[in-house]
């Protein structure tokens, strides 16, 4: 690891201009992705900005009756909290299957967002990957590609998108706060992560000298209804080969509000709004479920060693909205 130095910020204002002043710079929250990259020479930071001590760290409920959540609650806390768990189920099974209880603790709201992908050629320097070392190429198509996304892919990346939560906060409609010395934006969350295109190194719309200071989520009754749903190789905290978040409101047998979100199968936190348009006002039943998962998944892209993640992604959509219009959201 390479020497660079170290602030701890009293404030935000503090955070902002550091940030701001430098190249280089990097914010440190919980570490549980930052840390890694640094050991491999992945992220080569020259300043490192602690911002552990900054009032981010509250839930509020809003006046819509949503919530607001700061960047710097653990993912532990906010899958506790009573607010999340009653009015979004979704979040709070998406963040219980994403990672260890320690993780959990440690991990925040805002580096979740900002996760890189556990693509096995970005971690290897000796392999080639644009989104680790841009214009080199990307291993993974003609290579080991089998856990690589089928939706939104580019010809110079396939990593998928390594985060549960963001699933289940596109799903939700959330809107990432951001900060800069400049002043304050909002960023829906569906144009918050980029696709790769011929850039896959960036993956997100937050500009060098930002902080996400806030995720809020608006009041969506349908999420009373809603679950979180994972397929992996083992039960033990892997990541997703398919997953599914999903809302569903029915009033007498007709769909009459649908959300859902797809993880594992995306180079980004993958909105299914082709299966939503195709639900929406159609008859609740697991034919109509069936067809609105053939449609989202008509346009992937898939490579000899991921084929089956298209057939696994739409049994995932119509196990998950069967499961919500029988039992509802309880696990």
């Amino acid at each position: 690891m390479k020497s660079f130095s170290y602030v701890s910020a009293p404030d935000v204002g503090t955070a902002l201009h550091t940030i701001a002043d430098g190249e280089g710079v990097k914010f440190l929250a919980g570490g549980t992705n930052l840390v890694d990259l640094m050991r491999e020479g992945i992220e080569q930071p020259t300043t490192v900005v602690d911002i552990t001590r900054l009032p981010l760290a509250g839930i509020e409920e809003l006046p819509d009756g949503g919530i607001r959540v700061g960047s710097l609650v653990s993912n532990s806390r906010l899958a506790a909290d009573p607010l999340v768990r009653t009015r979004y189920p979704v979040l709070a099974q998406a963040i219980l299957h994403g990672a260890s209880a320690q993780l959990r603790n440690m991990a925040t709201v805002g580096g979740n967002l900002l996760q890189r992908t556990r693509c096995m050629y970005f971690y290897d320097e000796a392999a080639a990957c644009s989104k680790r070392a841009p214009g080199s190429g990307c291993a993974a198509i003609g290579g080991f590609s089998r856990s690589g996304a089928v939706l939104g892919v580019s010809d110079h990346c396939i990593a998928t998108h390594p985060s549960d939560m963001a699933v289940a906060l596109t799903m939700l409609d959330a809107v990432v706060e951001v900060e800069s010395v400049r002043g304050i934006r909002r960023i829906p969350i569906a144009e918050f992560h980029r696709l790769p295109g011929d850039t896959p190194h960036i993956e997100t719309v937050l500009a060098a000298d930002e902080l996400i200071t806030a995720v809020e989520l608006p009041s969506v009754p349908a999420a009373a209804n809603s679950r979180y749903r994972k397929v992996r190789d083992r039960a033990s905290y892997a990541f997703a080969l398919v997953s599914v978040a999903a809302a569903l409101d029915v009033n007498d047998g007709v769909v009459t509000e649908v959300r859902l979100s797809l993880g594992g199968v995306g180079t980004k936190p993958w909105r299914a709004t082709e299966a939503e348009r195709a639900l929406f006002g159609e008859p609740a039943t697991e034919d109509a479920f069936r067809r609105a998962a053939m449609a989202e998944l008509a346009e992937a892209v898939p490579g000899p060693q991921n084929v089956f993640k298209i057939e696994l992604a739409r049994r995932t959509i119509v196990a998950t909205l069967r499961q919500l219009l029988t039992e509802g959201s309880a696990a």
